[in-house]
């Protein structure tokens, strides 16, 4: 039977990898990398350095293909999202097959942690529901930026007897003002955040967390919103790709 690993790297920092996550790469023979398709990407020579630094030997593989990019503008987000999920099962099943032989074991290397955020076990249960191709999987978990993002600011998620909820721009884009508390945001493309400056907000934000060119802001939202803004579409302009998560939170001092 072929085995997948579902691995969680982490948010950026090669030294954020558990000691599980370290064996877990030892028994793997090939390793799937996923290309974005950024001319100078970042994400890959983190994934190779991990790789190389922690696996004893040099008798595995590393295979990298083009991920599939998600549509835009098609009837809605879940048919967008739908329509890229069976793009990502067929390439999936593609590496699968043609690379992992019976009895060896493959991995996936994810960014944080497979449960948060991430698509990778839903393909892989889709890819078994196909029924084209066996194969066991284990899930690895991983540090993720919410994780990484309270340590670099030095903050509780929670504060004493209040709830702590974890979102997307998208989501947090339908929400009002007045119901949000402790809120964690990922994936947003388009700093939704601003539209909130008027409510009183503290908000501790981070991109690249982990890696040598993080930048953390942090302070009341009226304040610091056009701030975030500005260094945002600077880093994302000079890199050609960003990833960001920030923790909005009610001034209740």
């Amino acid at each position: 039977m072929k085995q997948i690993l579902v691995i969680g790297i982490g948010a950026g920092n090669p030294e954020q990898i558990t000691v599980e996550a370290i064996k877990a790469l030892n028994r793997a023979e090939v390793f799937f990398i996923l290309d974005k398709g950024y001319a100078d990407d970042d994400l890959l020579h983190l994934r190779r350095e991990i790789c190389e630094r922690y696996i004893e030997g040099e008798d595995y593989r590393l295979v990298q293909v083009r991920d599939p990019r998600r549509q835009e503008g098609g009837p809605s987000y879940q048919s967008n999202v739908e329509h890229w999920h069976e793009q990502r099962a067929v390439l999936f099943e593609q590496l699968i097959g043609n690379e992992v032989r019976d009895g060896e074991t493959g991995g996936f290397l994810v960014w944080g942690d497979p449960a948060l955020y991430d698509s990778t076990l839903r393909i892989l249960d889709r890819v078994l529901a196909r029924g084209r191709e066996a194969f066991q999987y284990e899930v690895i978990p991983g540090i993720t930026s919410v994780q990484a993002l309270a340590a670099q600011h030095r903050v509780t998620l929670n504060r004493i007897g209040e709830p702590i909820q974890i979102t997307t721009g998208r989501r947090l884009a339908q929400a009002q003002g007045a119901d949000i508390e402790n809120v964690v945001v990922m994936l947003d493309a388009h700093c939704t955040f601003e539209r909130f400056i008027d409510q009183d907000l503290y908000i501790y934000w981070g991109a690249y967390l982990g890696t040598a060119d993080e930048v953390l802001i942090s302070g009341p939202l009226k304040q610091v919103s056009e701030r975030i803004k500005r260094i945002r579409e600077a880093a994302r302009a000079r890199k050609g790709w960003i990833m960001d998560t920030y923790l909005l939170r009610r001034d209740v001092e």
